[in-house]
């Protein structure tokens, strides 16, 4: 790929050596959010772990999606397998990139890749007052289902859901969990990875 193709890319599977970087954004995405409450907040960081992010990953390197604008990291879209539906846990963009069309570009390009035949939906939740997410969902064709009231911490959610064409047979129900033993062969995998000698 030459240098001129890969500054246009906006949105690419994260690579190992993304994950520091990558997780020190979520949890600064997470702390400024004005849209959560202190609860979940922490419950967030307590879950979303660097570990949890490499499991991820390990499951699929497009859980941990890249934004990137002029050839620089600009945020993250962070999802995972969920009983065969696919989850959008986290998006973001750094403020300093929130200005033109990144965001709703990188929603798009997020969907094109995963219409790839594995899963039935994407699923996601908002908050009230959160206008920039519901204008980017109803502009990338995703389906407000319902508000769940009182249903994380005391808070209602908005469930919004956008249809992909399922051609698989079988589902993807979430991370492989393979014991001690899977875990250290992952563990040495990402070590390898990371000193350069396995892709």
């Amino acid at each position: 790929m030459t240098q001129e193709k890969e500054s246009k890319t906006i949105l690419k599977p994260a690579l190992i050596t993304d994950i520091d970087k990558i997780h020190a954004l979520l949890m600064e995405a997470i702390e400024d959010s004005p849209y959560y409450n202190d609860e979940f907040k922490q419950y967030e960081k307590n879950r979303l772990t660097k570990n949890y992010l490499l499991a991820l990953h390990n499951e699929d390197p497009a859980h941990i999606m890249k934004m990137v604008d002029e050839g620089k990291t600009a945020g993250f879209m962070i999802s995972g397998p969920e009983l065969g539906t696919l989850w959008l846990y986290w998006s973001y963009l750094m403020p300093e990139h929130r200005k033109g069309l990144l965001a709703m570009s990188g929603m798009r390009a997020f969907i094109e890749h995963w219409d790839n035949g594995r899963f039935h939906k994407i699923a996601t939740y908002t908050k009230d007052g959160n206008k920039a997410a519901e204008v980017i969902m109803k502009r990338a064709k995703y389906k407000h289902i319902c508000t769940l009231e009182n249903h994380i911490f005391g808070e209602d959610y908005h469930l919004y859901e956008r249809p992909l064409t399922k051609v698989t047979k079988t589902y993807d129900k979430g991370l492989n969990v393979e014991g001690r033993f899977g875990r250290f062969k992952k563990r040495l995998k990402n070590y390898l990875t990371l000193a350069g000698r396995v892709n």
